[in-house]
């Protein structure tokens, strides 16, 4: 259970990113087709369109993103190994100064960079990590950080279609869609709770309001829009 906990929490941002982006854009085009009083069909048409152009963009982004840090941290991981078997002293200094900026003694100093020099691959990581904030990657990070995005991304965005793709003639499938999106926006919210210091209530308050303001702003576009091109 522990193993799933810690598999799910290292890919969160980028499920709660893609379900929130997903929820959000999604309603987006339901919000300002409405809004411009156009053919509920056309939601449906642009909405499935929205969802898969937007979230191979989102997958393919995050994917490379990744793997921009994955070879950055890559290249830095071999000049700081290559400071660390030429150089020993220059390396240790280095990891001295930091010591010393963050408030230890010079005797705590002399101590903790001898202890962490003693771990050549610690060395490395603990520098990598502290002096330039990037980390080692996990396996096939990027792959699967693009996997979880796009998922996620189909999954939340399909939300708002919902009501449109069981009752499109209904008098009230916008409100359906509302309260559809409402609903996703604060479950997928509260489940940030298992992995974050938050109440459940408050963490789906907080992307329900955030999210909340977007599709406002989106439906109110889509109004104008429809009143300047009437007029």
């Amino acid at each position: 259970m522990f193993w799933l906990y810690k598999k799910v929490g290292e890919f969160l941002k980028d499920a709660v990113y893609a379900a929130n982006d997903g929820i959000i854009t999604t309603f987006a085009v339901v919000a300002g087709v409405v809004g411009a009083s156009l053919d509920p069909v056309i939601i449906l048409v642009l909405g499935f369109a929205n969802l898969f152009a937007d979230g191979i963009s989102m997958a393919s982004g995050s994917y490379l993103g990744t793997k921009s840090e994955e070879d950055q941290c890559t290249q830095e991981r071999g000049r700081n190994l290559k400071v660390l078997r030429e150089n020993r002293e220059l390396y240790k200094e280095r990891v001295s100064k930091f010591l010393r900026n963050k408030g230890y003694g010079e005797i705590k100093v002399t101590e903790l960079s001898q202890l962490i020099l003693e771990n050549e691959q610690f060395a490395l990581d603990f520098m990598l990590h502290e002096d330039r904030g990037l980390c080692q990657q996990v396996e096939n990070r990027a792959f699967k950080g693009a996997a979880v995005t796009f998922v996620s991304f189909l999954i939340a965005g399909l939300v708002p279609l919902v009501p449109y793709i069981f009752f499109s003639n209904g008098a009230n499938t916008f409100i359906y869609a509302v309260l559809f999106t409402g609903v996703a926006l604060f479950v997928v919210g509260a489940a940030r709770s298992a992995f974050i210091e938050k109440s459940w209530i408050v963490a789906g308050v907080e992307m329900f309001s955030v999210g909340g303001v977007a599709a406002a702003i989106a439906y109110g576009i889509g109004y104008m829009v429809s009143v300047i091109v009437v007029r």
